[in-house]
């Protein structure tokens, strides 16, 4: 083998540290970036917000305060003697009298932001706290009690006995009750608020709750479609399946739906109220609004605050020295201008792709998601001018208020189908018209996807019949035999 010396050209893509930032950026959704922003200002000593100017303050050294008044003295100096709050406050004064640096309407918005928050705070108690605190009342005997404990533990979140780690047997037990003490007991857990709790099953459940509910005809035919034939009632036209199998005298179509609305009125999982949860709530990314006749797209400035370099970090900067100090400084200073060029991309093309679906879907914010237009990413990297990859990032986990409500900017890009005129129609406004002709249905006589296959045809939609049977399932409606009698 020949060794040898030789040069070669070629050309190659690598992403720098900025760019993968800046790539990094682009799709993360509205809480990650605010979690990376905050991740930047506490890692990065020249990030500040552009609203503290307290913490650039706190910066400046003692013989630079002591040359320049501060901000604050130069607003004492401004302040009246009337506005300045009193050493000692009498006993019969109003803070109102005294202080009036905040206007009503300021203190009226923190009284309603404070009032937003209690009211999606969920701190209620738990559902065996909740139980522990009814059987409390009851005159129980020490074995009892301790029983009452160990099935109440038992429970798991939606209020069942799970009978996994520990049966009644065991409790009975290991308490020292009898077979009897132990289902009279359990009687009195299943007697308790919400009713239903204590259930081994979903047909013991449903029979608890029937049992607290008035006697009627309807609840004697309710108890014995749960008692002997719940698997039927999920099976599509249920009355047709059981009218001749129901005990007594021939049951009525009628007398039949009456007993399933009594069912449906009755809760699966009694337990499911006091789940602990907090209400969710998404922050637009970009806001749509129609000024002067033309749909604009905007970005929502409230979704990360507005960052600066610290001025005063970056003087110290300019001082000519190798100190560890001074290449901390510099790096950080680096780091920080990559960031902030990276943020404003970011939004940038954000705020591109936002303007060009905006442009590009007008018929829908004009007259809704029938006029939905084909889109797809290649169009709008073609007229930006970037990659589609790019696109997708900037589309992932975004989200657009419009008019017509929230919308995650992937909604709007839907495939093609063609019309009988060798036009196309998006995938998304075929699902609206589905769901219109739907909700306009008879219910007597629901259409079925053949029917549905030939309204669309009628319109020009070009559309075969397993296609609607997809979008109809995609959006959760059920077939044409279940819809019937469905008002």
């Amino acid at each position: 083998m020949k060794h040898a010396l030789g040069l070669k050209l070629s050309q190659g893509l690598s992403l720098t540290p900025a760019l993968q930032q800046a790539i990094k950026l682009l799709q993360m959704s509205t809480l990650d970036l605010q979690q990376e922003i905050q991740d930047a200002l506490e890692g990065n000593l020249m990030l500040e917000r552009e609203d503290a100017d307290g913490e650039v303050e706190v910066a400046v050294s003692n013989e630079e305060r002591e040359e320049r008044p501060s901000s604050e003295t130069r607003d004492n100096a401004e302040v009246g003697e009337s506005d300045q709050i009193p050493d000692e406050l009498p006993n019969d004064f109003e803070w109102d009298d005294v202080y009036t640096g905040s206007s009503s309407g300021d203190r009226e918005a923190d009284q309603a932001l404070y009032d937003y928050r209690q009211a999606n705070i969920h701190s209620g108690p738990d559902l065996k706290t909740h139980l522990q605190d009814q059987v409390a009342l009851e005159d129980l005997s020490d074995a009892e009690a301790l029983a009452m404990d160990h099935l109440i533990d038992a429970l798991d979140e939606r209020g069942f006995l799970s009978g996994e780690d520990i049966s009644l047997d065991d409790i009975a037990t290991r308490c020292g009750l009898s077979e009897d003490a132990m289902d009279a007991l359990l009687a009195r857990l299943q007697a308790c608020d919400p009713s239903g709790v204590g259930a081994r099953d979903l047909s013991e459940c449903l029979l608890i709750q029937l049992a607290s509910l008035p006697e009627s005809p309807s609840r004697a035919l309710a108890r014995c479609l749960v008692r002997d034939h719940l698997d039927a009632l999920g099976q599509p036209n249920p009355y047709q399946r059981l009218r001749h199998i129901l005990p007594g005298p021939e049951v009525s179509e009628e007398a039949f739906e009456q007993a399933l609305s009594l069912l449906r009125g009755l809760t699966l999982d009694p337990g499911a109220g006091f789940i602990p949860h907090e209400q969710q709530y998404v922050a637009p990314d970009v806001y749509v609004r129609k000024i002067e006749g033309r749909w604009q797209a905007s970005i929502n400035p409230d979704i990360a605050p507005k960052l600066r370099i610290n001025g005063t970090y970056q003087d110290l900067v300019k001082r000519a020295d190798n100190s560890p100090d001074q290449k901390l400084l510099k790096q950080h200073l680096q780091e920080a201008r990559y960031f902030l060029h990276s943020l404003k991309s970011r939004n940038e093309t954000l705020l591109k792709v936002a303007q060009e679906i905006v442009d590009r879907q007008r018929g829908f914010l004009e007259y809704g998601p029938e006029a939905m237009r084909p889109l797809v990413l290649r169009d709008i990297a073609g007229q930006l001018g970037i990659h589609e990859s790019t696109v997708s990032r900037a589309t992932a986990h975004k989200y657009m208020h419009t008019p017509r409500g929230l919308y995650e900017l992937k909604y709007f890009f839907s495939s093609a189908v063609s019309t009988a005129e060798g036009g196309s129609c998006s995938a998304t406004a075929i699902q609206a018209m589905i769901r219109r002709l739907v909700n306009e249905e008879n219910p007597a006589k629901p259409l079925s996807d053949n029917r549905l296959t030939q309204i669309l045809k009628d319109e020009g939609i070009q559309v075969a019949r397993r296609t609607v049977a997809k979008y109809r399932e995609g959006m959760n409606i059920p077939p044409s035999h279940e819809r019937k009698r469905m008002a």
